[in-house]
Protein backbone atom coordinates (compact mmCIF):
# COMPACT_ATOMS: atom_id res chain seq x y z
CA UNK A 1 0.00 0.00 0.00
CA UNK A 2 1.10 3.53 -0.84
CA UNK A 3 -0.13 6.82 0.64
CA UNK A 4 -1.17 9.93 -1.28
CA UNK A 5 -1.46 13.20 0.64
CA UNK A 6 -3.37 16.07 -0.95
CA UNK A 7 -1.62 19.38 -0.33
CA UNK A 8 -2.75 21.54 -3.23
CA UNK A 9 -5.59 24.01 -3.53
CA UNK A 10 -5.59 27.66 -2.56
CA UNK A 11 -7.00 27.73 0.97
CA UNK A 12 -9.52 30.45 0.12
CA UNK A 13 -11.40 30.04 3.41
CA UNK A 14 -8.23 30.89 5.35
CA UNK A 15 -7.42 34.10 3.48
CA UNK A 16 -5.69 36.48 3.94
CA UNK A 17 -3.25 34.15 5.74
CA UNK A 18 -3.09 31.81 2.75
CA UNK A 19 -2.26 34.55 0.26
CA UNK A 20 1.36 34.15 1.33
CA UNK A 21 1.52 30.65 2.84
CA UNK A 22 0.21 27.30 1.63
CA UNK A 23 -2.60 26.27 3.99
CA UNK A 24 -0.93 22.91 4.60
CA UNK A 25 2.04 24.78 6.08
CA UNK A 26 -0.03 26.87 8.50
CA UNK A 27 1.35 25.99 11.95
CA UNK A 28 -0.65 24.01 14.50
CA UNK A 29 1.11 23.95 17.88
CA UNK A 30 4.14 25.31 15.99
CA UNK A 31 4.37 22.48 13.44
CA UNK A 32 3.24 22.77 9.81
CA UNK A 33 -0.19 21.20 9.44
CA UNK A 34 1.04 18.65 6.89
CA UNK A 35 3.46 17.21 9.46
CA UNK A 36 0.52 15.70 11.33
CA UNK A 37 -0.61 13.81 8.22
CA UNK A 38 2.93 12.53 7.68
CA UNK A 39 3.20 11.46 11.32
CA UNK A 40 -0.06 9.51 11.03
CA UNK A 41 1.13 7.74 7.88
CA UNK A 42 4.49 7.00 9.52
CA UNK A 43 2.65 5.15 12.32
CA UNK A 44 1.49 2.59 9.72
CA UNK A 45 3.55 0.11 7.69
CA UNK A 46 3.43 2.37 4.62
CA UNK A 47 6.78 3.71 3.38
CA UNK A 48 6.03 5.10 -0.11
CA UNK A 49 4.25 8.48 0.02
CA UNK A 50 3.37 11.02 -2.65
CA UNK A 51 2.35 14.58 -1.88
CA UNK A 52 0.09 16.31 -4.39
CA UNK A 53 1.11 19.97 -4.76
CA UNK A 54 0.09 22.93 -6.88
CA UNK A 55 1.97 23.48 -10.13
CA UNK A 56 5.18 25.37 -9.46
CA UNK A 57 4.95 24.95 -5.66
CA UNK A 58 8.44 24.64 -4.18
CA UNK A 59 7.63 25.62 -0.60
CA UNK A 60 6.18 22.31 0.59
CA UNK A 61 9.07 20.31 -0.87
CA UNK A 62 11.56 22.66 0.76
CA UNK A 63 9.96 22.35 4.21
CA UNK A 64 9.00 18.66 4.15
CA UNK A 65 12.02 17.32 2.29
CA UNK A 66 12.67 13.69 1.36
CA UNK A 67 10.61 12.16 4.16
CA UNK A 68 13.65 10.69 5.93
CA UNK A 69 12.59 12.52 9.10
CA UNK A 70 9.57 10.19 9.34
CA UNK A 71 11.13 7.09 7.81
CA UNK A 72 9.22 7.71 4.57
CA UNK A 73 10.19 8.01 0.93
CA UNK A 74 8.34 11.05 -0.44
CA UNK A 75 7.58 11.80 -4.09
CA UNK A 76 6.09 15.16 -5.13
CA UNK A 77 3.39 15.25 -7.81
CA UNK A 78 2.34 18.56 -9.32
CA UNK A 79 -1.39 18.61 -10.07
CA UNK A 80 -1.43 19.09 -13.82
CA UNK A 81 -4.08 21.54 -14.94
CA UNK A 82 -4.58 23.06 -11.51
CA UNK A 83 -7.07 22.28 -8.73
CA UNK A 84 -9.83 20.35 -10.50
CA UNK A 85 -11.32 18.51 -7.55
CA UNK A 86 -10.29 16.01 -4.90
CA UNK A 87 -10.85 13.03 -7.21
CA UNK A 88 -8.58 14.67 -9.76
CA UNK A 89 -5.75 14.42 -7.22
CA UNK A 90 -6.05 10.60 -7.43
CA UNK A 91 -6.44 10.66 -11.22
CA UNK A 92 -3.32 12.80 -11.50
CA UNK A 93 -1.37 10.22 -9.46
CA UNK A 94 -2.42 7.01 -11.28
CA UNK A 95 0.98 6.40 -12.87
CA UNK A 96 2.67 6.68 -9.48
CA UNK A 97 0.05 4.52 -7.73
CA UNK A 98 0.40 1.69 -10.27
CA UNK A 99 -1.40 -1.45 -9.13
CA UNK A 100 -0.96 -0.84 -5.40
CA UNK A 101 -3.63 -0.24 -2.79
CA UNK A 102 -3.86 3.38 -1.70
CA UNK A 103 -4.35 5.36 1.49
CA UNK A 104 -5.59 8.80 0.41
CA UNK A 105 -5.29 11.52 3.05
CA UNK A 106 -6.41 15.14 2.69
CA UNK A 107 -3.54 17.10 4.16
CA UNK A 108 -5.69 19.69 5.94
CA UNK A 109 -7.30 17.01 8.12
CA UNK A 110 -6.03 16.16 11.59
CA UNK A 111 -7.18 13.07 13.39
CA UNK A 112 -6.53 11.33 16.69
CA UNK A 113 -7.42 7.77 15.65
CA UNK A 114 -4.60 5.46 14.46
CA UNK A 115 -4.77 4.68 10.75
CA UNK A 116 -3.41 1.13 10.95
CA UNK A 117 -6.74 -0.04 12.39
CA UNK A 118 -8.50 1.18 9.23
CA UNK A 119 -5.90 -0.46 7.00
CA UNK A 120 -6.23 -3.76 8.85
CA UNK A 121 -10.02 -3.74 8.43
CA UNK A 122 -9.67 -2.90 4.72
CA UNK A 123 -7.39 -5.89 4.19
CA UNK A 124 -9.29 -8.31 6.43
CA UNK A 125 -12.62 -7.58 4.72
CA UNK A 126 -10.95 -7.52 1.27
CA UNK A 127 -12.62 -4.21 0.49
CA UNK A 128 -12.28 -2.02 -2.57
CA UNK A 129 -12.91 1.12 -0.55
CA UNK A 130 -13.01 1.99 3.12
CA UNK A 131 -14.27 5.38 4.27
CA UNK A 132 -13.56 6.97 7.62
CA UNK A 133 -16.77 8.47 9.01
CA UNK A 134 -17.49 10.72 11.96
CA UNK A 135 -20.55 12.42 13.42
CA UNK A 136 -20.66 16.19 12.91
CA UNK A 137 -23.02 19.04 13.73
CA UNK A 138 -22.82 20.51 10.20
CA UNK A 139 -22.84 17.61 7.72
CA UNK A 140 -23.92 19.94 4.90
CA UNK A 141 -20.26 21.04 4.69
CA UNK A 142 -19.03 17.56 3.77
CA UNK A 143 -19.65 14.44 1.77
CA UNK A 144 -22.53 12.71 3.57
CA UNK A 145 -23.18 8.95 3.48
CA UNK A 146 -26.70 7.73 2.72
CA UNK A 147 -27.62 4.38 4.31
CA UNK A 148 -30.48 1.93 3.86
CA UNK A 149 -32.39 0.53 6.83
CA UNK A 150 -29.83 -2.24 7.23
CA UNK A 151 -26.97 0.27 7.52
CA UNK A 152 -25.57 -0.44 4.06
CA UNK A 153 -24.07 2.41 2.08
CA UNK A 154 -26.23 3.49 -0.85
CA UNK A 155 -24.32 6.56 -2.03
CA UNK A 156 -22.37 9.63 -0.93
CA UNK A 157 -23.89 13.08 -1.42
CA UNK A 158 -21.49 16.00 -1.73
CA UNK A 159 -22.40 18.96 0.50
CA UNK A 160 -26.18 18.28 0.46
CA UNK A 161 -28.54 21.08 1.52
CA UNK A 162 -30.63 18.51 3.41
CA UNK A 163 -28.25 15.81 4.71
CA UNK A 164 -29.76 12.34 5.13
CA UNK A 165 -27.48 11.50 8.07
CA UNK A 166 -25.37 13.35 10.62
CA UNK A 167 -22.20 11.60 9.48
CA UNK A 168 -19.45 13.14 7.38
CA UNK A 169 -16.94 11.31 5.22
CA UNK A 170 -13.60 12.41 6.60
CA UNK A 171 -10.61 13.16 4.40
CA UNK A 172 -9.21 9.65 4.94
CA UNK A 173 -9.93 6.99 2.31
CA UNK A 174 -8.47 3.57 1.48
CA UNK A 175 -8.79 2.10 -2.02
CA UNK A 176 -7.97 -1.02 -3.98
CA UNK A 177 -6.95 -0.74 -7.62
CA UNK A 178 -10.68 -0.37 -8.42
CA UNK A 179 -10.28 3.36 -7.85
CA UNK A 180 -8.45 3.65 -11.20
CA UNK A 181 -11.61 2.96 -13.17
CA UNK A 182 -13.75 5.16 -10.92
CA UNK A 183 -11.68 8.34 -11.26
CA UNK A 184 -11.57 7.90 -15.03
CA UNK A 185 -15.29 7.23 -15.45
CA UNK A 186 -16.86 9.98 -13.35
CA UNK A 187 -17.71 13.37 -14.85
CA UNK A 188 -17.24 16.85 -13.32
CA UNK A 189 -20.02 17.83 -10.93
CA UNK A 190 -21.97 21.12 -10.68
CA UNK A 191 -18.86 22.87 -9.34
CA UNK A 192 -16.91 21.83 -12.45
CA UNK A 193 -14.72 19.51 -10.37
CA UNK A 194 -14.19 15.77 -10.12
CA UNK A 195 -15.88 15.05 -6.80
CA UNK A 196 -14.50 12.34 -4.53
CA UNK A 197 -18.08 11.60 -3.41
CA UNK A 198 -18.87 10.61 -7.01
CA UNK A 199 -15.96 8.16 -6.92
CA UNK A 200 -17.41 6.49 -3.85
CA UNK A 201 -20.92 6.41 -5.31
CA UNK A 202 -19.52 4.92 -8.54
CA UNK A 203 -17.79 2.16 -6.59
CA UNK A 204 -21.02 1.39 -4.72
CA UNK A 205 -23.15 1.37 -7.87
CA UNK A 206 -20.70 -0.91 -9.71
CA UNK A 207 -20.96 -3.46 -6.89
CA UNK A 208 -17.50 -2.94 -5.49
CA UNK A 209 -17.01 -3.78 -1.83
CA UNK A 210 -17.30 -0.44 -0.01
CA UNK A 211 -17.13 -0.34 3.78
CA UNK A 212 -16.79 2.26 6.46
CA UNK A 213 -15.41 2.74 9.95
CA UNK A 214 -16.39 5.40 12.48
CA UNK A 215 -13.26 7.19 13.67
CA UNK A 216 -12.55 7.22 17.38
CA UNK A 217 -11.52 10.42 19.14
CA UNK A 218 -11.57 13.75 17.37
CA UNK A 219 -11.24 14.67 13.71
CA UNK A 220 -10.99 18.14 12.24
CA UNK A 221 -11.06 19.50 8.72
CA UNK A 222 -9.07 22.67 9.35
CA UNK A 223 -10.21 24.60 6.29
CA UNK A 224 -11.86 27.45 8.23
CA UNK A 225 -10.27 29.83 10.79
CA UNK A 226 -12.47 28.77 13.71
CA UNK A 227 -11.85 25.07 13.06
CA UNK A 228 -8.13 25.73 12.58
CA UNK A 229 -8.03 27.27 16.05
CA UNK A 230 -9.99 24.34 17.44
CA UNK A 231 -7.52 21.93 15.89
CA UNK A 232 -4.66 23.89 17.42
CA UNK A 233 -6.38 23.60 20.81
CA UNK A 234 -6.89 19.84 20.49
CA UNK A 235 -3.22 19.30 19.74
CA UNK A 236 -2.08 21.62 22.55
CA UNK A 237 -4.24 19.70 25.02
CA UNK A 238 -1.86 16.75 24.66
CA UNK A 239 1.49 18.49 25.18
CA UNK A 240 3.76 18.03 28.19
CA UNK A 241 5.70 20.60 30.22
CA UNK A 242 9.06 21.33 28.57
CA UNK A 243 10.93 24.55 29.32
CA UNK A 244 14.23 25.09 27.50
CA UNK A 245 14.15 28.90 27.36
CA UNK A 246 14.97 31.38 30.11
CA UNK A 247 12.21 32.26 32.55
CA UNK A 248 13.04 35.17 34.84
CA UNK A 249 12.27 34.89 38.55
CA UNK A 250 8.82 36.33 39.21
CA UNK A 251 7.30 35.10 35.94
CA UNK A 252 4.37 32.75 36.51
CA UNK A 253 4.10 29.53 34.53
CA UNK A 254 0.97 27.45 35.07
CA UNK A 255 -0.02 24.13 33.48
CA UNK A 256 1.53 22.41 30.47
CA UNK A 257 3.79 24.85 28.67
CA UNK A 258 6.52 24.38 26.07
CA UNK A 259 9.14 27.14 25.84
CA UNK A 260 11.86 26.55 23.26
CA UNK A 261 15.57 27.47 23.38
CA UNK A 262 16.59 31.11 23.15
CA UNK A 263 13.23 32.45 24.34
CA UNK A 264 13.20 34.92 27.22
CA UNK A 265 10.20 35.34 29.52
CA UNK A 266 10.40 38.51 31.64
CA UNK A 267 9.45 38.58 35.31
CA UNK A 268 6.17 40.40 34.69
CA UNK A 269 4.68 37.65 32.49
CA UNK A 270 1.95 35.11 33.16
CA UNK A 271 1.65 32.00 30.98
CA UNK A 272 -1.19 29.56 31.50
CA UNK A 273 -0.99 26.34 29.53
CA UNK A 274 -1.52 24.56 27.36
CA UNK A 275 0.73 26.94 25.45
CA UNK A 276 3.63 26.51 23.02
CA UNK A 277 6.22 29.26 22.56
CA UNK A 278 8.87 28.83 19.88
CA UNK A 279 12.56 29.66 19.70
CA UNK A 280 14.19 33.06 20.27
CA UNK A 281 11.06 34.89 21.39
CA UNK A 282 10.92 37.80 23.79
CA UNK A 283 7.93 38.33 26.08
CA UNK A 284 7.56 41.27 28.45
CA UNK A 285 4.60 42.41 30.57
CA UNK A 286 2.49 39.84 28.75
CA UNK A 287 -0.19 37.30 29.63
CA UNK A 288 -0.55 34.21 27.45
CA UNK A 289 -3.69 32.25 28.17
CA UNK A 290 -4.62 28.64 27.25
CA UNK A 291 -4.67 27.20 23.75
CA UNK A 292 -2.23 29.67 22.25
CA UNK A 293 0.76 28.83 20.07
CA UNK A 294 3.50 31.38 19.40
CA UNK A 295 6.02 30.78 16.63
CA UNK A 296 9.77 31.47 16.50
CA UNK A 297 11.37 34.92 16.79
CA UNK A 298 8.27 36.69 18.08
CA UNK A 299 8.41 39.88 20.16
CA UNK A 300 5.38 40.40 22.41
CA UNK A 301 5.01 43.27 24.86
CA UNK A 302 2.10 44.44 26.97
CA UNK A 303 -0.53 42.14 25.46
CA UNK A 304 -2.97 39.48 26.64
CA UNK A 305 -3.39 36.67 24.14
CA UNK A 306 -5.84 33.76 24.37
CA UNK A 307 -6.85 30.88 22.06
CA UNK A 308 -4.79 32.15 19.13
CA UNK A 309 -2.11 31.19 16.62
CA UNK A 310 0.78 33.63 16.34
CA UNK A 311 3.14 32.82 13.47
CA UNK A 312 6.91 33.29 13.24
CA UNK A 313 8.45 36.77 13.59
CA UNK A 314 5.23 38.49 14.59
CA UNK A 315 5.59 41.66 16.67
CA UNK A 316 2.85 42.60 19.12
CA UNK A 317 3.17 45.71 21.27
CA UNK A 318 -0.15 46.90 22.65
CA UNK A 319 -2.06 46.92 25.90
CA UNK A 320 -4.93 44.99 24.42
CA UNK A 321 -6.55 41.58 24.81
CA UNK A 322 -6.27 39.45 21.67
CA UNK A 323 -8.55 36.40 21.40
CA UNK A 324 -9.48 33.78 18.76
CA UNK A 325 -6.95 35.24 16.33
CA UNK A 326 -4.65 34.16 13.52
CA UNK A 327 -1.67 36.45 13.19
CA UNK A 328 0.50 35.66 10.19
CA UNK A 329 4.29 35.59 9.71
CA UNK A 330 6.03 38.92 10.40
CA UNK A 331 2.71 40.65 11.09
CA UNK A 332 2.72 43.65 13.44
CA UNK A 333 0.13 44.70 16.01
CA UNK A 334 0.88 47.94 17.80
CA UNK A 335 -0.83 50.52 19.97
CA UNK A 336 -2.63 53.44 18.36
CA UNK A 337 -0.89 55.61 20.93
CA UNK A 338 2.54 54.73 19.59
CA UNK A 339 2.28 57.14 16.65
CA UNK A 340 0.73 60.47 15.72
CA UNK A 341 -1.97 61.37 14.94
CA UNK A 342 -4.00 59.24 17.33
CA UNK A 343 -6.50 56.77 15.90
CA UNK A 344 -6.58 53.32 14.40
CA UNK A 345 -4.22 52.86 11.47
CA UNK A 346 -5.31 50.05 9.13
CA UNK A 347 -3.57 48.60 6.08
CA UNK A 348 -5.93 45.80 5.02
CA UNK A 349 -6.02 43.43 2.08
CA UNK A 350 -8.70 41.13 0.74
CA UNK A 351 -10.59 38.91 3.20
CA UNK A 352 -9.20 40.69 6.27
CA UNK A 353 -11.18 40.67 9.51
CA UNK A 354 -10.67 43.41 12.11
CA UNK A 355 -12.63 44.07 15.30
CA UNK A 356 -12.12 47.50 16.90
Amino acid sequence: MKALIAAGGHGTRLRPLTYTINKHLVPLANKPMIYYALEKVAETKIKEVAININQGDKEIKQIVGSGKKWGLNITYLEQAGGALGVAHVVKNALDWIGKDDLLFYLGDNIVLAPLQKLIDKFKKKQLDCLLGLTKVSDPERFGVPVFDKQGRLLKIEEKPQKPKSDYAVTGIYIYSNAVREAVQKIQPGPRGELEISDVHTYLIETNKKVGYEELTGWWKDTGKPDVLLEGNSLILANIELDIKGKVKKGAIIEGKVIIEKGTQIAKNCLIRGPVVIGKNCKLENTTIEPYTSIGDNCDIQGAEISHSIICDEAKINCNKRIVDSLIGPAAQVSSQKATKPSGHKLILGNNTLVEL
